[in-house]
């Protein structure tokens, strides 16, 4: 081996040895610059910018948010009931509920009696959730299922 070629493979080692420490270097102040924490979710500006990320795009409105009741004064109008509470399922047909006046897919539930049909409405059944998912009392339910029932046979 020449003179030249070990001058230059010093040369090598001597870089690579420098780059090697150099490296040593950054990490050490990067740990001592960031005080040996790097768990961010200990970090309250990072867990509320993961938070707004993950936030739901929209809500779900089904109109009403105070209970619907009975008048004092009258009866309660089923049809309105209906609209409101019931419509986005029995109007469209959505998770298998019967729509309104479809006299073949509420002949058989209508022949169970009206009670069957107002305790499942009150209670809830299969896929429909309990007062149709609203905050009703059990006359405006009753109402609401009479309603759909007479305009259904």
């Amino acid at each position: 081996m020449s003179h030249t070629d070990s001058s230059i493979i010093k040369n090598m080692v001597f870089i690579i040895a420098a780059l090697v420490v150099f490296m040593i270097i950054i990490i050490i102040a990067a740990n001592w610059l960031s005080n040996g924490s790097t768990n961010v979710a200990d970090d309250s500006m990072v867990q509320e910018a993961i938070e707004n990320r993950i936030a739901p795009i929209g809500q779900v409105n089904t109109g009403a948010v105070a209970p619907v009741a009975a008048a004092a004064a009258g009866p309660v109008d089923g049809k309105a009931i209906y609209q409101q509470a019931c419509f986005a399922c029995h109007g469209t047909g959505a998770a298998g509920a019967p729509k309104l006046g479809d006299s073949g897919a509420w002949s058989a539930r209508i022949g169970q009696g009206m009670d069957t049909l107002n305790d499942h409405a009150i209670k809830g059944f299969k896929g429909m959730p309990a007062r149709g998912g609203q905050n009703l009392d059990d006359d405006s339910v009753k109402a609401a299922v009479k309603y759909m029932v007479d305009n259904s046979k």
